[in-house]
Parts: structure tokens; sequence; C-alpha cells
């Protein structure tokens, strides 16, 4: 008989295939082999227009930043979740209102808008992976265990905007405020005002740059509270010493980015300017150059100099977007790898067109409607952030 040497290390291609290894080979920037195809039905586009057209005013179509190409050229305006929904609640007589983004922005938009008008989400398994991190029964039991280590009456909740309509109301009935990453400071900084700690959801790197980056805290401050465990993983104690507890979430676009990506693009790119979003970790944040929103990010393009160099570290299609309209600067992808949001790029062009059809044709589909009770709590939350000063209300 003979015997077969099998050898029980996986190849660097199983490597590959299975998420545990990167492929040296590939090119960084904003043109990859990873980019969404394009519609298989070349008529989706007339359909979707002469839809749009039918529908005329009775319609108004958001575009988070982050979509496709193809869904954001029927956007009626495009931007960050909060400024879309706010530009909804300015659009009164208009009765459908089309959300191209994510199942809690939807949400938002119905919180702001009025009763006489729908909210539609064109693919309802169009989430965000953040904001599924914090279940309502979940943020209960914390508050419970901070109740439990006698420090929940000097916790001042902040809810970042990237959550579901339930936690937003759980924050306005326990008297804290919502926040976007252009104005995390300001709310954390009126939270101390009115308390002794911050319990900071769902996004754990957001809450963490803010309190040590912007409000001098240090990383010994926080603590990171985690729902699948007993007690969020921490003694009683370490509840009673920390500053900033953090909810156990991330985003899994933003969390992929490393220190390692920032020293590569440097070694490579001479002169680039390194600047990410603050949902990336503390120790890229730390590395780069600038830090900021969405929108900060866009508008420090805007601003840059012809022949100045790029590095991005948020969603590709905005990456790409960003490049294309900018030919003259050296614009590239922080990763070598590609990080389109699975979620938000479920709103492709057949759900969109499906969508307007129907409500052309007098169906109304995938409404996304917040209940009453839900909707005051979290509506008093949003305000609070609204009527804090210094505050840009249209940023996220």
């Amino acid at each position: 008989m003979t015997s077969v040497f099998v050898d029980p290390s996986p190849s660097p291609l199983a490597l590959l295939l299975l998420g545990k290894a990167a492929d040296s080979t590939s090119e960084r920037g904003v043109e990859c082999p990873g980019d969404l195809p394009p519609a298989s039905d070349p008529g989706l586009v007339a359909r979707a227009q002469a839809a749009k057209d039918t529908l005329g005013e009775r319609v108004f179509i958001l575009g988070h930043h982050y979509q496709r190409d193809e869904v954001i050229q029927f956007a009626d305006v495009t931007g960050d979740s909060f400024k879309l929904a706010q530009k909804a609640a300015d659009m009164p007589l208009a009765e459908f209102i089309v959300f191209c983004g994510v199942h809690f922005m939807a949400e938002s938009a119905d919180i702001l808008t009025g009763d006489s008008q729908q909210v539609i989400l064109p693919d309802l398994a169009a989430g965000c992976s953040m904001a599924d991190m914090a279940e309502i029964s979940q943020v209960e039991q914390c508050w419970t265990d901070l109740e439990a280590a006698g420090v929940a009456g000097v916790t001042i909740p902040i809810t970042y905007m990237n959550s579901a309509a339930a936690i937003k109301a759980f924050t306005g009935k326990h008297g804290g405020s919502i926040c976007t990453s252009s104005n995390a400071q300001r709310s954390l900084e009126w939270a101390f005002e009115r308390g002794e700690k911050v319990l900071f959801m769902p996004d754990q790197h957001l809450g963490r740059n803010t309190a040590v980056r912007e409000l001098g805290l240090g990383l010994d401050d926080c603590v990171v509270f985690n729902p699948n465990k007993s007690n969020g993983g921490l003694t009683v104690d370490e509840l009673r010493n920390a500053k900033m507890i953090l909810w156990k979430g991330h985003c899994s676009v933003h969390g992929r980015f490393t220190p390692e990506c920032v020293d590569q693009v440097r070694a490579e790119v001479p002169g680039v300017t390194v600047i990410v979003h603050p949902e990336c970790t503390y120790e890229v944040v730390e590395k780069a150059d600038q830090v900021g929103s969405t929108e900060k990010i866009i508008a420090a393009i805007e601003a840059a100099p012809a022949g100045s160099a790029w590095a991005i570290g948020t969603e590709l299609n905005l990456v790409k977007r960003l490049a294309l309209a900018h030919p003259d600067q050296k614009i590239t992808y922080l990763d070598k790898t590609v990080c389109f949001c699975s979620t938000m790029n479920r709103i492709d062009l057949p759900h969109l067109v499906y969508s307007l059809e129907l409500l052309a044709s007098g169906n109304v589909v995938n409404q996304i409607s917040v209940d009453p009770e839900t909707s005051h709590w979290a509506k008093i939350a949003l305000d609070r952030m609204l009527a804090l000063p210094g505050v840009t209300p249209t940023l996220d």
C-alpha cells in the first residue's frame, strides 16, 4: 500500500478565498476587478426615468453618497443620512420619499416627514450592520446593568445617527441626544455638562476617537460594553471608573482599514495626504493626516489643488466618484482591496425601477413606518441635537 503525503497547510489561493490573506499583486486605487457589474437589462435606465416622469412632483428620491452611480443618477438630492432626511422634510408636497440608502436612514426620514408622506426603501434587505449591532432589548439590559452598578443616574446616552429608531427613542427617553460624525464632539461636550459618564452607541470607534482626540480623555477612560456578555463583560468597578462606556459596535467598511494600509500608501504615493472617516479605528485615525465625516472628506477634495495626492479611507463608491470628478488629482483608495458597503449596495437599479413603477401604478411597496410612540421619543433626541449651539444640522 502506497502512502500519500498530504500537506495540511492551506495554499495561498485557499487563504485568499477564505479571506485569510491578501493578494500582494493587486493594485491599489479606485479601479479594481471588484467593480460592481452594470445592470443586466439595458432598458432599466429608460424605465426608471419613465416612472419618475410619470410620478413627477409626487416623488422625491434621496441618494446616499455610498450608492451606486446607476442609482445616484436618479436622485433629486445626494448627501449623508441625516442631511437627506432633512431634505425630505423640506419637501412636504412630495407624496412619496424614495430613500436610496439603508433602513435606519429611511426610519429617520419617516420620523421627520409629515403624516401624509410615505417613505419607501427600494429593498427592505438594505440594512446596516453597525445599526444591527445594538438591539433594543440589549440596550435596555445594558441600562439595567448600569443601574445595578449605581451609575445610570450620572450617565447620559449619546446615540450615533447610524442606529435604529428604537435606540434613538431609548436615548430620548433617558435624557440623551443623537449625534452625527460631524457634531459628535459638541454632543459629547453637551453630555458631560449634564452627567459624569456617557453611554455611546453603537459605534465604539467614533466614540473613542472623539473622546480621546477631541475632548482630551485618555484611552483608559474608555471601556467597551459587549452586549453578548454578562454585565457587558465588565466589572462593576470598571463601569464606575469609566467616563466613556462604548457599545461594542463598528462599521464593517471603515473597520477594515489598518495602520499598515496607511504605512503602505505613504511608501507608494509620494506626498500623499491620508484622510479617513472617524468610524475608522483609533490606530488608523492617529496615523492619518485628516479625519472627518463624509461631507468633510468631499469638501477637502473639492478644495484641494490640482496635482495633490490623496488616499481616502471610506466607502469605495464615493472614492471612485471623487476620483472621476477630480482627474487633476491623484485619488486612491486607502485599502488595496475593494470595500463596497454590501448592504447599501442592495439598492440597485432593478430595485429602484421596481419601486418607482409600482408607485406609478398606484401600488405602495416597501414602506418604512415608525410607530408614533417610537417616533415621538426619537424626535425628542434628534431635536436635542439640533438645539445644540454650534451644530450644523445638515452634516453627518
